[in-house]
C-alpha cells in the first residue's frame, strides 16, 4: 500500500515483465439498488457531488458495510436514502467500475414494489427523494439529467433480466416521433 485515506487506498503491484509498479485504487464494494414502486415509478435521490460539483439524480446506492452482506447494506441503503423498503430483493449481477484503476465491485439488485417504511423514518439531511415514472427514466437519461454510468448500467441489468421496462428502449420511433 502507496498510501490510505478513510475513503480509499492507492495499491502498488507489480506486474509481469514491466519495471514500473502498476497503480490501483482500493475501495470498499458499491451496492445500488433500482427501485420500483408498484405505481410503476422509480425511487431515485437527488444530491450534490462534492467531486463533481454538481447535484446528481441516482439510485440508492452506498458502500458495503463491513460485517454485512452486499444485499443487507443495499437493503440499509435504500431505508436510509429513501425510506422505502422492500420485502423482495433480487440480485441482478455485479459491475466493474473501471478495470483500469479500481479493485471494488458493485454489487446491484432489484427492489420491486417498494412501500415506504413506517413514519418514524427521518431521511438524510442533504438527500432529496424523486419518484419518477418508469416512462420518463430514459427521456432523463437522454436529457443528461440522469448520468451516474454504473447507475445507468444497473438499470439495464434489470432491463436485459427483464426485471424493468423503459417503453421505448431499443424501439424504433414512430413515423411522428423524430429520431435521436
Amino acid at each position: 500500500m502507496v498510501y490510505s485515506t478513510a475513503w480509499f487506498d492507492v495499491v502498488s503491484k507489480q506486474v509481469a515483465n514491466e519495471a514500473a509498479p502498476y497503480y490501483s485504487l482500493r475501495v470498499r464494494d458499491y451496492v445500488t439498488v433500482v427501485a420500483l414502486t408498484q405505481n410503476r415509478e422509480m425511487v431515485l435521490v437527488r444530491q450534490y457531488r462534492p467531486a463533481v460539483e454538481q447535484h446528481t439524480l441516482e439510485l440508492p446506492s452506498g458502500h458495503v458495510e463491513k460485517n454485512q452482506t452486499p444485499e443487507e447494506s443495499a437493503r440499509q441503503e435504500l431505508a436510509e436514502e429513501t425510506g422505502f423498503g422492500s420485502s423482495r430483493l433480487e440480485f441482478l449481477g455485479t459491475l466493474l467500475s473501471d478495470t483500469g484503476r479500481n479493485e471494488n465491485r458493485t454489487w446491484c439488485y432489484l427492489a420491486a414494489d417498494v412501500e415506504p417504511l413506517p413514519t418514524d423514518w427521518v431521511g438524510e439531511e442533504k438527500i432529496e427523494v424523486v419518484l419518477v415514472p418508469i416512462d420518463d427514466v430514459q427521456k432523463l437519461i437522454l436529457r443528461g439529467e440522469f448520468t451516474h454510468a454504473l447507475n445507468i448500467a444497473a438499470l439495464m441489468l434489470a432491463i436485459l433480466r427483464r426485471k424493468a421496462c423503459l417503453p421505448s428502449l431499443f424501439c424504433p420511433p414512430t413515423s411522428s416521433e423524430p429520431s435521436r
